[in-house]
């Protein structure tokens, strides 16, 4: 098996957004092939495992306008420029379940798109799930509209398997819960 890494020869960047960017880079492949591979960076998320109580999870339904529909999900979010990801994780657990965990444990990354894109997904298990402090500030994006549910994990389980939950990070969340 070859090991070698590629060799970037030269790099645009075609597009800045408020979350991603879009990169071409000229490259030598461990192969000797040379070619254009497009790339979108981005600076990587949480996925949040909130457990309210033991066996049971909680869900998000969200729109979701790049499939123009609403799924449940895991609640995530994107990380800010240098936030550690289980700040991240109970930033964003407020901000979705409008719930603050008292314990975030970190559990492991993944990379859902590795073929064009270099997010990792950082997953992050939230108990001892508590009401706010009645004076935080922390609020949803103006982008989202989340409707929050907990569930067992055998229902989670059985959405999943009858094709109601068709978000990959969600499936892949699923796995890492007893």
């Amino acid at each position: 098996m070859n090991d070698r890494a590629a060799t970037r020869l030269a790099r645009a960047v075609i597009h800045t957004g408020r979350i991603v960017r879009l990169e071409i880079d000229r490259v030598t492949l461990p192969s000797g092939h040379t070619i254009d591979m497009e790339i979108v960076r981005h600076p990587g998320s949480v996925v949040l495992l909130p457990v309210p109580s033991p066996g049971s999870i909680i869900l998000i339904r969200q729109y979701r306008y790049a499939i123009d529909r609403w799924i449940w999900e895991l609640p995530a979010g994107t990380l800010k420029a240098g936030e550690d990801p289980v700040a991240a994780a109970a930033r964003e657990c407020e901000e979705e379940i409008g719930l603050v965990p008292g314990r975030v444990t970190q559990l492991r990354g993944y990379y859902p798109t590795p073929g064009f894109c270099d997010e990792e997904m950082t997953y992050c298990r939230c108990d001892d799930l508590r009401p706010p402090a009645a004076d935080s500030t922390v609020r949803k994006d103006e982008d989202e509209d989340i409707e929050p549910r907990s569930f067992s994990v055998t229902e989670a389980r059985a959405l999943a398997q009858s094709g109601e939950i068709v978000d990959l990070k969600t499936l892949a969340g699923l796995t890492l819960l007893p």
